[in-house]
């Protein structure tokens, strides 16, 4: 606000400002009023892809007046990354803080295939005993397989990072206290607002806070006792169960934001082609990945998509019996041993959850209106009722 604030008497009626950092999107919508009065233009852009992007092409989310980016595409179009099936990168996202929400979603999605894969590391080095070069050739496996995308990318060549002051992996040498920038509770807290599950981006973010208490969980670790970390039995196993996790998790992940997009859309009247967008992460930003060229065919398939689970290829592949078989394998195997992997196992729940005709929320409200006279409904007779007194 004060940078415009300096910038904006400087400006004509009808020229342009863009904002290209992580502003919440309604801090955009204000700030695109405020200066609309003055005939200016505000175009509030996403923009993913780190110091790669910024020298090789980003992928980029514009929102706002619809005129303003007509005149900023062959820019934008010039800037943005290539995907590998020649996609530009770029699109007009839609009106208002569109772009912004777009990008925050992206985000919250980044950080929950991040935390799944942290997890996964943690089992193959805290249950397995594995070496950072050992869990680095399985996983290089992996992301020549259907795993494979950037954030896969630079875990596999992390691991292979060596310290040169004391020639040990630098991953071993890098404190576990996550820092965060905000977007992700942004998610949370947007996806909280419109009513969305996204319990993975949550557990993510709750995943984030809990690391920064570290002096707290040294504490503990000497008087908080639990079952051992290491795991006895087959190895291969465990291997195999944890890459169907990871997997699973990230089909989660993104189903989660993509249901919060559509729900935004409706609330706030984006009108927001989510098949565009995914269409445009192929290439540039953090969550670029293989399975992106799956959901683009899943939203081709039917552009209302209420949930990626309700397109038939993807609800085959979650609900395949040995990728389930093996996900709760890996879920369970790490409880057992006293291991957290909450990212996992909320993307497990989220899935037993969404495919539960009854869910026990009938105690609940029966509980609030005990305590609370809030009313329930019936599953027997329309209408809203008390219990009897």
């Amino acid at each position: 606000d004060a940078m415009i604030g300096q910038i904006s008497p400087c400006l004509s009626e009808g020229d342009i400002m863009i904002d290209g950092g992580n502003s919440h999107f309604k801090d955009t919508e204000r700030r695109e009023e405020e200066l609309k009065e003055k005939g200016i233009l505000y175009v509030g852009s996403g923009v993913s892809g780190g110091e790669e992007g910024a020298r090789y092409g980003p992928c980029l989310m514009p929102g706002g007046e619809n005129s303003a980016y007509n005149q900023l595409e062959t820019i934008f179009k010039k800037v943005a990354a290539v995907a590998e099936d020649g996609t530009v990168c770029v699109t007009f996202i839609g009106e208002k803080g569109a772009g912004h929400f777009v990008k925050t979603t992206h985000n919250g999605i980044e950080y929950a295939i991040m935390q799944s894969i942290s997890e996964v590391y943690n089992v193959l080095k805290n249950a397995l005993k594995m070496s950072p070069s050992e869990i680095r050739s399985v996983m290089a496996e992996w992301e020549d397989e259907k795993l494979g995308g950037y954030l896969m990318e630079i875990t596999v060549d992390g691991l292979g990072i060596t310290d040169p002051d004391t020639g040990n992996p630098l991953i071993d040498l890098i404190l576990d206290k996550a820092g965060q920038k905000g977007t992700g509770k942004w998610t949370s807290q947007s996806a909280a607002d419109l009513g969305e599950p996204v319990p993975t981006i949550d557990s993510a973010l709750s995943a984030r806070f809990m690391s920064a208490k570290k002096e707290d969980r040294v504490k503990a670790s000497e008087i908080v006792h639990g079952p051992s970390e290491t795991y006895g039995g087959d190895k291969d196993i465990v291997i195999k169960s944890l890459r169907d996790a990871l997997y699973g998790s990230m089909i989660v992940s993104y189903a989660q934001g993509l249901a919060l997009l559509r729900a935004a859309s409706i609330e706030y009247d984006y009108k927001l082609n989510i098949k565009e967008i995914a269409n445009i992460w192929k290439g540039g930003c953090i969550i670029r990945s293989k399975l992106l060229f799956p959901i683009v065919e899943a939203f081709e398939r039917e552009p209302d998509l209420t949930n990626l689970l309700f397109d038939p290829e993807f609800s085959k592949i979650i609900g395949d019996w040995g990728l389930q078989t093996n996900w709760r394998l890996a879920v369970k195997t790490a409880l057992d041993l006293g291991i957290p992997v909450p990212a996992l196992q909320a993307s497990l729940t989220y899935i037993d959850s969404y495919r539960s005709a009854f869910l026990p929320a009938n105690m609940i409200q029966l509980q609030r209106d005990i305590f609370g006279a809030h009313g329930f409904k019936r599953v027997d007779k329309e209408g809203d009722f008390h219990i009897p007194k």
